[in-house]
């Protein structure tokens, strides 16, 4: 997140609200024009659901604003935000930090799940960040005059935290700030080692009595997320370089805003080639745009520094899903 400072509220010609200063190069700001799609008056409310490769993907994301990111098939949430319903019969919220536009409304995920009969949600956040949420609890306690259910996980990077039985989270260390955080969900699967392919069942399974494993295991990041970052070792990690789906926010287009990028540890678009070349995955999707930037202008901005393969497989978040082309009337 950068500060609110950094978003330009302008009044609108005729004086009757306000609108954000979203523009290119900043230079839309002075006219107070309402902001493109799909920075419209309507996101706060638009949550987007599409599928990215095999995983479904539903939430929103604008920096400063609001970034919540969800794999529900995975029962895995990245940042609250301002805890949409959609996302609160998922158990595992993981959060990058502690920035308001990413952890707002974690105290209501927690009371709404009591209020719908589902079990305690669990929030995955950075050891140093854990007594601040449990105190925050706390307070809401308090405040409702009853003590609510909820589960904190502390965790440090190279922790992993179980899921599922063939899923697990693994944490990443990230450089926005010293309590940032990224986190890679990795599906296991064990697969029989080669040199055993040609026994039989009965064979396999005396093998096993034996005390002889016969399976290798072998891990497949499923999707990542890197949070607020900028460049960094932990995009060599294997969990996030190889995954299936990687979100990975994009915060900068313009020129003259690599000194806010630099100064946030944000990624700028002029980062992304050597960061991509690094990288194996399938499909990228970029979050955290800034307000500043027209989607149109950042989508413009981004074909013309990243090569055509790379181009292929980036995707902004907020792009709407394309609809279904209408069937054929007889």
């Amino acid at each position: 997140m950068f500060g609110r400072a950094d978003i330009d509220i302008l009044t609108t010609a005729n004086g009757t609200g306000t609108t954000y200063g979203v523009s290119t190069g900043d230079r839309r700001r002075a006219t107070g024009q309402p902001p493109p799609d799909p920075y419209s008056t309507d996101f706060m409310d638009r949550m987007i659901d599409k599928r990215v490769g095999r995983i479904r993907l539903q939430g929103r994301t604008l920096a400063g604003e609001e970034t919540v990111l969800a794999a529900p098939e995975q029962n895995v949430c990245f940042d609250i935000g301002r805890a949409p319903r959609e996302v609160i019969p998922i158990d595992n919220i993981c959060l990058s930090h502690g920035h308001i536009d990413h952890s707002a409304n974690i105290a209501y995920y927690f009371s709404h799940r009591e209020f719908i009969g589902a079990s305690p949600g669990r929030l995955i956040v950075h050891r140093r960040l854990a007594a601040a949420f449990q105190s925050l609890m706390g307070v809401w306690a308090d405040i409702e005059g009853r003590p609510g259910p909820w589960q904190i996980e502390a965790v440090l990077p190279g922790d992993e935290v179980r899921i599922r039985r063939d899923l697990l989270i693994r944490v990443v260390e990230v450089n926005h700030d010293s309590r940032s955080l990224g986190f890679a969900v990795v599906e296991e699967r064990f697969k029989l080692k080669p040199e055993l392919a040609d026994r039989t069942g009965p064979q396999l399974v005396e093998l096993k009595k034996q005390g002889v494993e016969i399976q290798n295991r072998v891990e497949m990041p499923v999707v990542a997320y890197c949070g607020d970052t900028a460049d960094g070792p932990h995009f060599d990690l294997d969990c996030i370089r190889n995954a299936e789906v990687l979100l990975l926010e994009c915060t900068f287009f313009e020129p003259e805003h690599v000194v806010r990028a630099r100064k946030g540890k944000h990624i700028h678009v002029r980062d992304l080639p050597g960061i991509l070349d690094r990288l194996r995955c399938q499909h990228i999707v970029l979050t955290h745009v800034t307000h500043r930037t027209a989607l149109r202008d950042a989508r413009r901005m981004l074909k013309e520094t990243v090569s055509p393969n790379d181009w292929e497989r980036l995707t902004f978040f907020m792009d709407r899903p394309k609809r279904a082309a209408p069937a054929a009337s007889d």
